[in-house]
């Protein structure tokens, strides 16, 4: 199925139902759907064409989702790209994807005209939310989506057609393209719903970027099954957000970390603040098991999903609500219709508590990085049947004797302490289990007597603990090897629009 027809669906059978809320604004599917029409045969009248990359580079409004659909029944590809991105940024992946236009907000367009400087190919602007005159050359979005009935859309595709390109954090380097088809993204969205048991019924809470994956799939599950999305542009306000969403009966609320450390964090908040909650999520990365308690003390009538996922196929494993206690750490297993399996380097499955890498199968894979075969090569590689590929992570695993999955580490983040191989991630975990650490990232510093020395960075509440404390903490349930030789208190750790700890610029920051 191709991903606009979710839309067309859901519109046709609850045309009345409300889609989007977002800055006061409720849109309907019906009046979304004709919207993104409008805006679609507009893009095909100025020139985009099947296949053409189309940016979106644009915060959480209701502009966005009707843009991305758009695009969609364009037979377009789009793009879309973090509104907190500066001009290198945009302009990198401008280069890159050479897209025939690009939709954003009249508040970037300085940003879009300065990355697209260097373009060899003239690039269509449409900009929303102008609030005056825009530039000659740049084309009012409000106006494109007036009714005026003169349109004509494309014909559609196929399902094997790409549906988008989405760019990696790059927290890691170079950001690479990540290209899903409309097939991969049907599969995965339609396995999200499943094991989430989403319906029409079900009103979301969306803080979380749609320029990002996990944000994105909000909207796209949400639309499948015809719920509602309540946008927010991020977690900023936390108190105002929630009053909102318990005025809209808000059903499910996806985190990650830093959000779960924030709703913690907040000592005025009774439990249950969201008496309609019928699900909470996790994923960009491993919720510590400190948090997954108090998070389960704050919302005890809400079912806990803690999840794992990468950009290259959305979603991976998820934990099923009543393994929580039993399974402690633990994402789960592979997500409906798809496999996941821990590998050594000669490529054998590994057997229980046996750290490997995880390697993932399915219909929900990426067709692979935008023109870059050799990055696509080096993480799919063939599979057991013929013509099959398979994702390696690049992450580090281990299970349990039932197949449930544990998140080790990055290969890259394992550290070499005192001769042994330590996972930044156990550290932290333990870290946060001490009272009054909110957040906690683990690293290694060169030393000359050890060679590498484990040190770790804090984000604490008050009562704030002393160093003293956390360490003593640390070594009452840690090896001494896994124990961090000091502790730097940090106002903030510095991480990525999609939660992730950046802890490379973490390390950075302390020296």
């Amino acid at each position: 199925m191709r991903v606009e027809t979710f839309l067309r669906q859901s519109a046709a059978t609850g045309p009345d139902r409300i889609a989007i809320v977002a800055d006061g604004a409720r849109l309907s599917y019906a009046e979304l759907d004709a919207k993104s029409d409008r805006l679609a045969a507009a893009l095909a009248a100025e020139g985009v064409s099947r296949g053409d990359r189309v940016v979106v580079f644009m915060e959480n409004v209701w502009e966005t989702a009707v843009a991305i659909f758009a695009v969609l029944k364009a037979g377009a590809v789009f793009c879309p790209v973090n509104p907190q991105l500066k001009t290198d940024g945009v302009g990198l992946i401008l280069r890159d994807c050479r897209p025939s236009a690009v939709l954003t907000q009249e508040k970037f367009l300085d940003v879009c005209a300065r990355a697209s400087s260097d373009l060899l190919s003239p690039l269509l602007l449409i900009a929303a939310r102008a609030t005056g005159a825009l530039p000659a050359d740049v084309l009012a979005f409000e106006a494109l989506i007036a009714d005026d009935g003169s349109g004509v859309l494309p014909e559609a595709g196929g399902e094997d057609d790409l549906a988008m390109i989405i760019y990696t954090s790059g927290s890691t380097g170079r950001p690479k393209g990540v290209m899903m088809t409309h097939a991969s993204m049907d599969a995965a969205s339609s396995s999200i719903a499943s094991y989430l048991e989403n319906t029409a019924e079900d009103i979301v809470l969306g803080v979380l970027p749609l320029s990002f994956t996990y944000g994105l799939y909000q909207l796209l599950v949400a639309v499948r099954v015809g719920a509602r999305l309540v946008l927010e542009k991020n977690f900023a306000f936390p108190h105002a957000i929630l009053e909102k969403a318990r005025a809209e009966g808000v059903t499910g609320l996806p985190l990650v970390p830093t959000i779960a450390a924030m709703l913690l964090s907040m000592k005025d908040l009774a439990p249950s603040p969201l008496p309609a909650l019928r699900y909470l999520t996790n994923a960009a990365a491993p919720l510590p098991p400190a948090h997954v308690e108090g998070l389960q003390k704050l919302f005890p009538g809400a079912k806990l999903y803690c999840m794992y996922g990468l950009t290259e196929c959305a979603r991976a494993a998820y934990l099923p609500p009543e393994e929580l206690d039993r399974r402690p750490g633990s994402v789960g297993q592979a997500i409906p219709g798809t496999q996941a399996v821990v590998l050594d380097e000669a490529g054998q499955l590994v057997g229980p508590g046996t750290v490997g890498e995880l390697v993932v199968r399915g219909p929900h894979l990426m067709r692979g990085y935008w023109e870059n075969p050799e990055a696509t090569d080096a993480v799919l590689r063939p599979g057991p049947k013929p013509g099959e590929k398979q994702l390696y992570t690049g992450d580090l695993f281990r299970t349990d004797a039932d197949g449930f999955l544990y998140f080790v580490s990055r290969k890259d983040d394992m550290l070499k302490i005192k001769g042994e191989k330590v996972a930044p991630r156990q550290v932290e975990a333990a870290l946060c289990e001490c009272p009054g650490v909110v957040e906690a990232v683990a690293f290694g510093r060169p030393d000359p007597i050890l060679g590498l020395a484990l040190h770790a960075a804090v984000v604490v509440s008050d009562p704030a603990p002393t160093e003293r404390e956390i360490i003593r903490h640390c070594a009452r349930i840690l090896p001494d090897f896994m124990v961090p030789k000091s502790i730097e208190f940090r106002a903030e750790l510095p991480k990525t629009a999609s939660g992730k700890v950046l802890r490379r610029l973490a390390v950075e920051a302390g020296e």
